[in-house]
């Protein structure tokens, strides 16, 4: 059987493969970040860090090419973790462990890592390299992007010289991206009371499975199922028809991931669980019916459980289900500058019960306009404050407005088509890149995003093409070479 090694271009899919076996969760990138620093100092090449743990890794020009700009190549160092429920895999120590699926490399069980290891891979490739063209080149590398930015927030003015960057943290071959949408998250946070369920109630456990899930920005637009809002409408129907009582609720795990699995487990009068079990079937059948094509694995299972201790006093029970059922969830504008791409969203990204008798439920937001973040911010901060709940957003993160009369960017498209006799596409994305923040740091920086082919990024079923791996490496070492 092939291994990822054996791919090409070889270089870039070995140290692909090596970051893979290096475990990088958000917020705990030292061992990713040691890795790089060693390869620095085995490479002769010069590398600092800062106080929040980004790097840089400097390479001279090649000889002949000194009087050429500084260009910096960027991506950033964290991986969403995200596994399947059926799945035994520790973030922390575990190694990623890819697979050639077809055209596809994919991994056991879990998300991939390419977003953005792939782009660590390149820059590696790219320094190791003896045989490229290129003027000076700064190689910078963040900490954190996947839940906070807090590496593009922290980097300080002058960490780096280059006045054109080229962002590694895109998605799709034959596009060239030159801006992005700005977020914020709105996290709303439900104290409850418990009570004791009285004689005569049995347990059941409702979960929802096997939907695709995706990335809050990417595929915030292709109707895609969210698993906490079919689990709460079935929740919301037993609220109209049965006095029952809620022990827990969980669904989705990461702000920037659309929710793929959820469950609760309720207790329903013995005298009415066959009528429960009549209906959810009724519901699931319906629900396969209105998602056949958009979650064609999707699960929903109702089954006997054990139940202890203490259940949601029904006032909170009550309006959990309702504000949940209100809150908003998916595309809310389309754009009229750039047809065909999502201007504003919303996305209901997880329910957790937190220890002090808390419920914490977290959505994030995205638009290019500043103004569309807070009001869709403010939209949900509304929706839960109708219950009482407390809100809180964070600090947010800008846009990165496009620039189309970039340098860079015809210099790229030039590239691309000497290299492959196609115009590629240029477009913005609704996706949150770091783009925005180094503009604030660095006015007047130059940039373009662009990478291989990466389809269910931020859940277990992320797979990149391997044959857009090799023209996604072509058309970086072009550009190098005429900038």
């Amino acid at each position: 059987m092939a291994t990822i090694d054996s791919l090409a271009p070889n270089s870039v899919w070995r140290y692909f493969d090596a970051i893979c076996k290096i475990p990088r969760p958000s917020k705990h990138e030292e061992k990713i970040r040691a890795f790089l620093l060693d390869f620095a100092a085995s490479h002769n090449l010069l590398a600092k860090r800062d106080a929040v743990g980004n790097v840089l890794i400097t390479k001279s020009a090649t000889p002949g090419f000194e009087t050429k700009r500084t260009i910096v190549l960027q991506s950033h160092l964290d991986m969403v973790c995200e596994k399947n429920s059926d799945t035994i895999h520790d973030f922390f120590s575990d190694p990623i462990r890819p697979i050639i699926d077809g055209e596809w490399v994919t991994a056991q069980g879990t998300t991939l890592g390419a977003d953005c290891g792939i782009g660590i891979a390149t820059q590696l490739a790219v320094l190791a390299a003896d045989n490229l063209q290129h003027g000076p080149i700064e190689c910078l590398f963040t900490v954190d992007e996947e839940t906070g930015l807090t590496g593009a927030k922290a980097l300080q003015s002058g960490f780096f010289t280059g006045q054109a960057l080229i962002n590694l943290d895109s998605e799709d071959e034959g596009e060239l991206f030159i801006g992005c949408a700005g977020g914020i998250d709105t996290v709303a946070t439900i104290s409850y009371q418990t009570q004791q369920v009285p004689q005569g109630y049995f347990p059941l456990r409702i979960a929802v499975s096997g939907l695709l899930g995706g990335h809050s920005g990417d595929d915030i637009d292709k109707n895609r199922g969210n698993a906490i809002k079919i689990l709460n409408r079935f929740l919301g129907h037993l609220v109209q028809n049965y006095t029952f009582y809620l022990q827990h609720l969980e669904g989705g795990n990461l702000r920037n991931a659309i929710a793929r699995e959820a469950f609760a487990i309720v207790l329903v009068p013995n005298s009415k669980k066959e009528s429960v079990a009549i209906d959810f079937n009724l519901f699931r059948s319906q629900l396969e019916t209105e998602m056949v094509l958009n979650e064609p694995l999707m699960q929903l299972t109702l089954e006997s459980t054990e139940a202890s201790g203490l259940v949601l006093d029904q006032a909170t029970q009550t309006n959990l289900i309702r504000v949940l059922y209100a809150c908003p969830h998916g595309v809310l504008t389309m754009s009229t500058r750039m047809p065909g791409l999502v201007e504003t969203s919303t996305n209901l990204a997880s329910v957790k019960f937190k220890p002090g008798n808390k419920i914490e439920i977290t959505t994030s937001q995205r638009s290019d306009l500043g103004s569309a973040i807070q009001d869709a911010s403010a939209m949900v901060h509304s929706v839960f404050q109708l219950i009482g709940a407390e809100t809180l957003s964070g600090e947010g993160y800008p846009g990165w407005t496009p620039n189309p009369t970039s340098e860079l960017l015809e210099l790229t498209k030039a590239a691309y088509f000497t290299l492959f006799h196609q115009t590629p596409v240029v477009r913005s994305i609704h996706a949150g890149l770091e783009c925005g923040l180094f503009l604030e740091k660095f006015p007047g920086l130059d940039m373009i995003s662009f990478g291989p082919t990466m389809r269910g990024v931020h859940s277990p079923d992320e797979k990149i093409n391997i044959e857009t791996v090799d023209k996604f490496w072509k058309l970086l070492v072009k550009v190098l070479e005429n900038y």
